[in-house]
């Protein structure tokens, strides 16, 4: 579909002020499929802002997220809906960024009505997963009173929230793929789509781990509490910096298994057909700086201290995406890295 100047600058500058990291791997995706994955991620953004914006009670934010998903259902969206979405969560976001996209959310509409309807169905599908994890996070992590931390119950609960919030875009990513990209039409889906799964599941974990101390101090903790049992612990004591040397069995598990994961999703790229340069490397930049991340977190001393956050720096960041992108997304270069720093995760 032909794009208009505007829908061009919100697929553009709009979505790189909301978009983080995110931006540099869109940016570099094949084109036949750059419009509809950009357009998923600021249904995405849309909705996780509406989640995050914490001057709104939990209903309102439920309801409005809600109502984003019945709207992404329908063949003709009910304008006045999407307006009143806007309407009472606009005015309560500070963040210019995400409220220049609420503002957009109307030509997000637009758009995506201008896409096939097989398009239509594979965004609505994953943006209805997606909403269905964040209502899963505002029900089991209500607005902070005092200093209660809340926890997930058990595996079960980890298992879905990480598929709802991310492995579920392993799979949107694999069928848009296969339904666009000419090389990509004789792929293995019933293969491939479990492995992007875990693929995204694994960025998840690696998000969690990395951001514990800052959930901790929001009253959410994403660590089941079955697995604090097993140290002896409550979700509380993780407030205390402390506590580390007792949680960090637990918290050495939950590396390995986000480990296991991006294992997966190695070999998701590496089964790309060569070709495919762009989208291989779409793939290898949020994996390498993943398994980067996954090593700093495994040697840190500080896994529950507030003010000490793991992060790969920039210039680390710049020579992934440097040699890789230098190399055409070389299966030597990359997995060369690959195994480097995995090799010292401990």
């Amino acid at each position: 579909m032909s794009l208009s100047s505007s829908d061009r600058v919100l697929l553009g500058d709009v979505l790189k002020g909301v978009s983080r990291s995110f931006y540099l791997t869109l940016a570099i995706l094949p084109q036949a499929v750059r419009s509809q994955i950009g357009l998923a991620y600021l249904f995405a953004r849309a909705a996780d802002t509406i989640a995050d914006t914490g001057e709104l009670d939990d209903a309102i934010r439920l309801q409005s997220l809600q109502e984003l998903k019945r709207q992404l259902a329908k063949d003709n969206p009910e304008w006045s809906q999407i307006q009143k979405i806007q309407a009472q969560v606009i005015t309560k976001q500070p963040n210019p960024d995400e409220r220049r996209l609420l503002e957009k959310l109307e030509q997000c509409f637009r758009i995506y009505l201008g896409f096939p309807h097989v398009d239509r169905a594979h965004i609505a599908q994953v943006i209805s997963i997606l909403i269905g994890g964040m209502e899963f996070d505002l029900q089991q992590f209500p607005q902070k009173s005092g200093n209660a931390v809340s926890a997930l119950q058990d595996a079960s609960d980890f298992e879905f929230y990480t598929y709802a919030v991310a492995g579920c875009v392993g799979e949107f990513w694999t069928k848009m793929m296969c339904a666009h990209l000419p090389g990509m039409r004789q792929w293995d889906r019933s293969t491939m789509i479990p492995m992007g799964i875990r693929f995204g599941k694994g960025l998840q974990m690696v998000n969690i781990l990395r951001d514990l101390p800052q959930d901790l101090s929001n009253g959410r903790c994403y660590i089941p509490k079955t697995l604090l049992n097993q140290a002896d612990l409550s979700p509380e004591q993780l407030l205390d910096p402390s506590s580390s040397e007792k949680f960090r069995p637990v918290f050495r598990q939950l590396i390995h298994e986000a480990r296991d994961h991006l294992d997966q999703g190695w070999g998701y790229t590496m089964a790309l057909p060569r070709r495919q340069v762009r989208l291989r490397l779409a793939c290898m930049w949020p994996l390498l700086i993943g398994i980067r991340t996954l090593q700093a977190l495994s040697v840190s001393r500080d896994i529950l201290q507030a003010d000490e956050s793991v992060k790969v720096a920039r210039r680390d960041v710049y020579g992934i995406i440097g040699t890789t992108g230098l190399t055409a997304g070389s299966s030597l270069v990359g997995t060369a890295y690959w195994g480097y720093w995995r090799k010292r995760i401990v």
